[in-house]
């Protein structure tokens, strides 16, 4: 008797999440995968769907993307970059799907590695007078962790706000010690959805991968680098961490700190009057570009979209740094269709990544790469962390967003789209210089010879690109 109510309540479970993905309206091949595992493995099945199978932009984990009302068009000055006709499509792209518009009154620093990136933070943090915002995905006790700690407490005692917000699963390591010298003296904290029992099914795929640091509403910086010590110290697996990072002065700066007040008012339930911090301005038009924030809340993929769209905008080149490029069909069939088309297409990444699984999936692409004409160089003087894309000297990418699953999909992201040529045309440089230090893989008949052994790995662990 007992065995036949079990049954027909997973029956009964079952019927209710196959309702559900019709419903939601996910991609045809996603729900067959999904129905074949509801019913093929036993309440695992339904286990892992509401892990990772739900349709975020159909629940609305969070529905408070506009909490602040509309941006005040007359704070921001409309900007037109100097850009090609087909690319200026993107711009319209990112201002429809994530609000916010091309800025030009900016001043732009790119900071290389952990070393020229921190003292450039900590320099702008004893400057500031009014507040100061962190928010990291990793943030780890250690030297800058206790470095940091001493400037919170004397810009303190100069009455400075001090907020930080930290992804409760990526600072899972963050001591309470730490948190309560923080609260000690005076520091606001929040975290991202905590690892608690009660929202582990709902919360535990979706992270807060985003790294903002803003500082008076004046001075911001974001990119890749977390607050961990690997940065200074290196790792002694991998070696030294590379990675990228920018220091942005204007405008665009109100835009990284609406998406650290949104994300603090989700973590923390306070909300803070944004109305009293002042848009700045650099003096002269500056650097061009466009914040984008996006997560499983958008209306849209909006990360997959606008890298879609730069793939499919190149002419001339298309530069890709990045350690866990795991593509979805449209991504991967954009990459490959540059490429056969002409374009120079080149994959910078490490010759080994942080995780062996994510290693295998990210080596399971190679051949379809080499296939389509797509060249791959494997950096291996450490570990390259950077998530950069460079196309025909107009459009440079640099932040947060891996090209996965994870990224387009599930994490919240911020990434920064800067239309400089000059800036480019460095960054190319600096492009070029590492392929040359780098193992080249582009004979396509070579590579498709290598051992069975590693073609069964990496096409089983190709079967997971979805939950990586």
């Amino acid at each position: 008797m007992l065995i036949s109510i079990l049954i027909a309540l997973y029956i009964l479970i079952a019927l209710i999440m196959v309702i559900s993905l019709l419903l939601n309206g996910v991609r045809p091949s996603k729900t067959l995968a999904w129905l074949l595992a509801i019913f093929t493995i036993p309440v695992g099945g339904f286990l892992l769907y509401i892990l990772f199978g739900r349709n975020r932009r159909k629940s609305k984990m969070f529905s408070l993307k506009n909490q602040f009302g509309p941006i005040n068009k007359l704070e921001h000055v409309t900007c037109h970059p100097e850009i090609s006709g087909n690319k200026q499509k993107i711009t319209s792209l990112i201002n429809k799907t994530s609000k916010c518009q091309v800025t030009c009154h900016n001043d732009l620093d790119l900071l290389k590695d952990g070393k020229n990136t921190f003292e450039s933070i900590f320099h702008a943090l004893e400057e500031a007078k009014e507040h100061i915002h962190l928010q990291y995905y990793i943030f780890e006790d250690g030297l800058l962790a206790d470095k940091l700690l001493e400037v919170f407490e004397r810009k303190i005692a100069e009455n400075v706000t001090i907020r930080l917000l930290y992804d409760g699963i990526g600072s899972y390591s963050l001591s309470k010690k730490y948190l309560k010298k923080l609260k000690k003296i005076g520091v606001e904290t929040a975290q991202f959805l905590p690892f608690k029992f009660g929202r582990f099914l709902s919360a535990l795929n979706y992270r807060n991968h985003r790294k903002i640091i803003v500082i008076d509403n004046k001075i911001g910086f974001t990119g890749g680098i977390n607050i961990s010590d690997k940065y200074l110290k290196g790792d002694p697996a991998l070696g030294k961490w590379h990675d990228t990072h920018l220091k942005i002065e204007g405008e665009a700066v109100d835009f990284l700190n609406r998406t650290f007040m949104t994300d603090w008012y989700l973590a923390s339930g306070n909300k803070v009057d944004f109305s009293s911090f002042k848009v700045y301005r650099v003096p002269k038009i500056g650097t061009s570009l466009q914040i984008v924030p996006s997560g499983p809340d958008d209306d849209f993929d909006v990360m997959e979209q606008v890298y879609f769209s730069i793939i499919n905008s190149a002419e001339k080149y298309l530069y890709i740094v990045n350690p866990y490029i795991i593509p979805n069909h449209a991504i991967l069939q954009a990459l490959m269709t540059a490429a056969l088309s002409g374009v120079d297409v080149r994959i910078l990444m490490s010759s080994t990544t942080d995780i062996k699984l994510v290693d295998w999936c990210v080596r399971a692409y190679f051949e379809s790469y080499l296939k389509a004409g797509i060249k791959i160089y494997l950096y291996a003087e450490g570990f390259l962390h950077s998530k950069v894309m460079l196309c025909d000297d107009e459009i440079a990418s640099i932040g947060t967003a891996n090209l996965d699953n994870r990224s387009l999909q599930q994490n919240y992201e911020a990434q920064v789209f800067v239309y400089d040529a000059t800036l480019c045309k460095h960054m190319k440089s600096d492009f070029l210089k590492d392929c040359e230090k780098s193992i080249l893989l582009s004979d396509y008949e070579k590579y498709k010879e290598r051992p069975w052994g590693k073609k069964l790995i990496e096409g089983f662990a190709k079967l997971l690109s979805p939950l990586l």
